[in-house]
């Protein structure tokens, strides 16, 4: 069962003023990977995280050729790091995206003025830690 609790909350949506900013990897349909920064990734729902895609690049174009993503968080003076493993949905348009967009922290938003991004909602399948081991799992 996978459950984004409280901590996980409070951590991702003060990972930006915290200096712990999430990396997404993806990757292309024939396997070529890509890590990407994303300041806005915020807990969705009991086991969906989600972010603002305001650059619409390469990870972009990824996710609609592979779901497959990984989320890593890592805070240092906490000793918390977490990877979150799960599928992503690209919402362009509707109640989603606006929700999304709504709950973005302020600094991503004023990088996309024209609030020409995208939500990106990950429903997560596993959460990892650093060694690897296995913290949560859909069952």
């Amino acid at each position: 069962m996978i459950y984004l609790d409280y901590q996980m909350r409070e951590l991702l949506y003060s990972a930006m003023d915290d200096r712990c900013t999430c990396l997404l990897g993806t990757a292309t349909a024939d396997g070529r990977p890509q890590i990407s920064m994303k300041g806005s990734v915020m807990v969705f729902d009991r086991e969906t995280l989600a972010y603002w895609e305001r650059a619409k690049r390469s990870a972009l174009e990824n996710v609609a050729e592979n779901p497959n993503v990984v989320i890593f968080y890592r805070n240092s003076p906490l000793r918390i790091t977490w990877r979150f493993h799960g599928k992503a949905v690209v919402y362009e348009d509707g109640a989603i995206r606006n929700n999304v967009m709504h709950r973005t922290v302020q600094a991503e938003l004023d990088r996309d003025p024209d609030r020409l991004g995208a939500a990106v909602l990950v429903k997560i399948d596993q959460i990892t830690d650093w060694a690897g081991n296995i913290l949560q799992q859909r069952d």
